[in-house]
C-alpha cells in the first residue's frame, strides 16, 4: 500500500479521533494537518478546551499528548472536498471503520455532515451524536473547520468540539 500523502496522527487510547474529509493541497505539501491559514481547526480545539494552548499545524503530532488524533476519510489531496468522487468517499468509509476498530479511540468526530451523509449513505443524518457507533467508537458529526465552510463560525466550532470532551473523558 502506498504511503499516505498526509500520515495519520493516531495511537492507542485516544479520547477523540478527528476525521477530516481529505487533505488540502497545502496540508499535503507541508506535511501537516489543517495547514491552510483560513482553517479554524487549531483555534477551535483550544477554545473548546481540548488543548491547553492554540497549537500550530506544524505541532500536529502534539495532539497525541492531549489524547487526540487526526485522520482523513480520503487520502487524496484536493483544492476542495467537492472534487472527491462518491466512490472515493465510500471506500474511505470502509477504511475509516477498519482504522477505528484497530485503534479503538473512545470518540470518532467526523468533520462535516455532507461527507458523513455521502460516505456512509446517510442522506438524512443530522450533525451531533450519531445513533450508531463506527468501529466501536461513539460517533459524532461536527462542523468542518475549513475556511470554505461558511455555515459554522469559530464559536460554533468550539461549542461543537467541546461536546466531545464529556463523552470522551
Amino acid at each position: 500500500m502506498p504511503a499516505k500523502p498526509l500520515p495519520d496522527i493516531i495511537g492507542p487510547g485516544l479520547d477523540v479521533l478527528f476525521c477530516g474529509i481529505n487533505p488540502s493541497l497545502m496540508s499535503a505539501e507541508r506535511g501537516h494537518h489543517f495547514a491552510r491559514p483560513g482553517n479554524r481547526f487549531w483555534p477551535a480545539l483550544h477554545l473548546a478546551g481540548l488543548t491547553p494552548r492554540r497549537l500550530r499545524p506544524e505541532e500536529d503530532r502534539e495532539l497525541l499528548e492531549h489524547g487526540l488524533g487526526v485522520t482523513n476519510l480520503v487520502d487524496r489531496p484536493t483544492r476542495a472536498a467537492a472534487e472527491l468522487s462518491a466512490e472515493e468517499l465510500a471506500e474511505g468509509a470502509v477504511a475509516l471503520e477498519r482504522l477505528v476498530a484497530e485503534h479503538r479511540p473512545r470518540v470518532l468526530a467526523v468533520l462535516g455532515i455532507t461527507a458523513w451523509r455521502q460516505a456512509f449513505g446517510r442522506p438524512r443524518a443530522v450533525a451531533g451524536l450519531q445513533e450508531e457507533r463506527l468501529g466501536g467508537a461513539v460517533t459524532w458529526v461536527v462542523p468542518n473547520p475549513s475556511g470554505l465552510n461558511a455555515h459554522a463560525q469559530l464559536p460554533d466550532l468550539a461549542r461543537a468540539y467541546a461536546q466531545l470532551r464529556p463523552v470522551s473523558r
